[in-house]
């Protein structure tokens, strides 16, 4: 059996668990400490040398989504069955179910990516090219220490802060797709038509072509999309004031549209943790949230959108061509909290 069939495998019995019987906690954080010290007690020495670094390392802040030779953390592929398991067993319990299908598949891309480039491309293809970072002494974890987790590799990029009990912070959370849409048929795990981050595009174009000729000139802040989301792999946005088109000035239609397009990055985190990011938006009033569009107004072409709240920023970007030529058939999007990444302090 290959190491992808493997990788498949592993992916699989973790995504068809679900909660039920997991919830061992009360929280999503005791269940991330559950499940990071179940997975810690897998490592041999060696890997755990790997797999720990002091939570105040700077590479707790470093992250990337692009295809890199070497990364912070402890590999997939580096683990046995029984470790990679209790390590996307500690992933499921950092997402909701709907976030942890989206990373899961965003991994098993790597096989249509692989299988589309015919293993000549530039970089290796592999879904067991992810890592795990366990940042702080997670098994001391009281209510005055912090303690961390990344899981990265290409196309993914999810970060956790814990404290007391508590996810105090759950960005930079970085999600991307490569082809946005499986064009053509596979023999692979992932067929003809999927589309992991579908709605992430629909619902922004449904928005957009919403909008009326003076909403339109308002919201759209170029002709030209953006080649890429801003700040990427740095540690906090340093935003301005935000552009586009104002909440207050769409219509109730338009409103519901934008919340829920909002909802679709909020509802990658547990639900608790969803429910302080949505309660964080409702507090700081949907008046100063604005969304502003770049590029083109229909699919296969160039385009690009920013909602930005007082204490949050969405960005989406998509211009690049799949292996096949696909124009614009290459998602980047990310979620990052503007009062902190990391956990981070933000200068006033």
């Amino acid at each position: 059996m290959n190491k992808f069939r493997f990788a498949t495998l592993s992916l699989f019995s973790v995504a068809v668990l679900g909660l039920a019987g997991w919830k061992l906690a009360a929280s999503p954080a005791e269940q991330m400490q559950t499940f990071a010290v179940a997975f810690l007690d897998t490592l041999t020495p060696d890997q755990k040398a790997d797999a720990v670094m002091a939570f105040d390392s700077p590479k707790r802040v470093g992250w990337h989504f692009i295809p890199k030779k070497e990364r912070k953390g402890l590999m997939l592929e580096q683990m046995n069955d029984a470790q990679r398991t209790a390590a996307l067993r500690l992933l499921r319990s950092a997402l909701s179910e709907a976030g942890y299908s989206k990373a899961n598949r965003i991994m098993l891309l790597e096989e249509v990516l692989n299988e589309m480039e015919a293993g000549k491309g530039t970089w290796e293809r592999n879904p067991q090219r992810y890592y795990v970072t366990l940042f702080g002494d997670v098994k001391a974890a009281d209510e005055d220490a912090s303690w961390g987790l990344s899981f990265e590799g290409h196309h993914l990029s999810l970060n956790f802060v814990c404290r007391g009990g508590k996810v105090v912070d759950s960005t930079p959370q970085f999600m991307a797709t490569n082809p946005a849409v499986v064009k053509n048929e596979t023999s692979v795990t992932l067929g003809k038509g999927t589309a992991v981050l579908n709605q992430e595009e629909q619902l922004a174009f449904k928005l957009v072509n919403s909008l009326d000729a003076k909403q339109i000139k308002v919201a759209r802040i170029a002709e030209e999309a953006l080649g890429e989301i801003r700040f990427a792999g740095e540690p906090q946005p340093e935003v301005g004031e935000p552009e586009g088109i104002a909440y207050s000035s769409l219509n109730p239609d338009q409103q519901e549209l934008l919340r829920d397009v909002v909802d679709l990055y909020v509802q990658v985190a547990p639900e608790e943790v969803a429910a302080e990011r949505a309660e964080q938006i409702e507090s700081d009033g949907w008046g100063k949230v604005h969304f502003a569009w770049a590029g083109a107004l229909e699919p296969g072409i160039g385009h690009y959108y920013r909602v930005q709240g007082k204490r949050f920023l969405i960005e989406f970007v998509n211009t690049q061509a799949d292996p096949a030529g696909n124009p614009a058939n290459h998602i980047h999007c990310v979620y990052r909290d503007l009062s902190g990444d990391f956990d981070l302090p933000v200068a006033p």
